[in-house]
């Protein structure tokens, strides 16, 4: 072989000029990586996602359920057994008090009392006529003509028969009273609610008196009953004020305020909550018994004060330094690429932010609230790029 052959330099040339395109492409890549670590931070490529610290109003609240209800739900039934022979309202019926909602059939009650009305006729007779042997022996006795023992049997009767007309009497109001019972009347002006009987359905009202109609009195006047847990019941007081969602108008925020606390507790399932009623104006009608209502309770509010995420108070780095961590609240700024430890003194929050009392910290200073690269767990997302093989 002829070694010079200029195509055999040639080719000899171009590999060599491969390898050093190669080298040089490979060591482009390593400066470009080792320039790309000094780009991203002095702190082994960590990368932090920060926030601002802000000046404005904040509002601590207390979140519950509760259910809205009409302040007063009057719950109309009946006295007497019998079956319902006509009603007269329905659902959403305004009635007022002393109507007529519906009735029971009176024939048997009519009978009774027509029955009771000839007792006391019976028992009145009988009384007259014992009140006249009773006044003629009277008049014979003194003049020795009836025994002593006739004019007492005379007057004992009298008595008896006095006795049984008052009896007859009570009965007949018992049996009219009755008879009244069978006309359901309506306690109160307001709007039916609900409806539980039909026509021609028995009640029994031995035992206890069954629900007909529930009636509420003003529907434009409504009442939460919010469950509050016994946490947070503490911070609780009466005139607080209250907003509030249901879910028939998500993106509607209503508002009430605190009415009463009531003493008594609910526990379930070792859960002990205690029932706070809030006041709601409904004029507007669109709240309806029954509906879930999602309250928040103003229990603090502050107006133009420094605020920090909530998040910023939770953050830790990875290496915090030694001898051991630092007690009461901070936050973390980036001083230099890396972490610095401010403590501050934190008030009230809304679960968002809280409130900066003191601490050296500025309106818009960035505070960290998380770490977004260089996490030493399943996250961690590596800064280096693509690897090199």
């Amino acid at each position: 072989m002829n070694n010079n052959d200029p195509s055999r330099f040639r080719t000899i040339l171009g590999s060599r000029g491969f390898r050093q395109a190669a080298i040089i492409s490979a060591a482009t890549a390593v400066l470009s990586i080792a320039l790309f670590f000094v780009l991203r931070g002095g702190n082994n490529g960590v990368e932090y996602r920060t926030e601002q610290v802000t000046r404005g109003d904040i509002e601590e609240t207390v979140t519950a359920t509760g259910t809205v209800n009409p302040v007063t739900t009057v719950l109309v039934g009946t006295q007497v057994s019998g079956s319902i022979k006509s009603i007269f309202v329905d659902f959403n019926s305004p009635v007022k008090k002393g109507q007529v909602i519906a009735q029971i059939d009176p024939e048997m009650f009519e009978a009774q009392a027509a029955q009771a009305r000839a007792n006391v006729t019976k028992a009145d007779a009988q009384m007259r006529d014992a009140e006249r042997v009773l006044n003629q022996n009277k008049t014979l006795y003194p003049k020795n003509l009836i025994a002593k023992n006739d004019l007492d049997a005379s007057l004992t009767a009298y008595e008896g028969a006095a006795a049984q007309l008052d009896q007859a009497r009570a009965a007949l109001r018992v049996a009219e009273t009755n008879l009244r019972y069978t006309k359901i009347l309506s306690p109160v002006d307001g709007i039916v609610i609900s409806r539980n009987v039909d026509v021609g359905q028995t009640v029994a009202a031995s035992f206890q008196t069954p629900t007909l109609f529930s009636i509420a009195q003003d529907l434009t006047k409504m009442q939460i009953n919010a469950s509050v847990d016994e946490a947070d019941i503490g911070k609780i007081r009466l005139g607080q004020d209250v907003n509030f969602t249901v879910d028939a108008y998500p993106d509607e925020i209503f508002e009430g305020s605190v009415w009463q606390v009531r003493n008594a507790p609910t526990t379930v399932q070792n859960v002990v909550t205690y029932d706070v009623v809030v006041k709601v104006d409904n004029r507007a009608m669109k709240l309806k018994p029954g509906m879930t209502a999602n309250v928040s309770v103003v229990t603090a509010g502050k107006e133009n004060v420094l605020r920090i995420p909530n998040a910023a108070l939770r953050f830790r780095p990875a290496d915090l330094p030694k001898g051991g961590p630092q007690k009461g609240p901070a936050v973390w700024v980036l001083e230099q690429g890396k972490p610095k430890r401010v403590g501050v003194t934190t008030g009230i929050s809304d679960g968002t932010v809280a409130e900066v009392v003191s601490g050296e910290l500025k309106e818009g200073q960035a505070v960290i609230v998380e770490t977004l690269k260089g996490k030493t767990d399943n996250t961690r997302r590596s800064t280096a790029g693509p690897r090199m093989f």
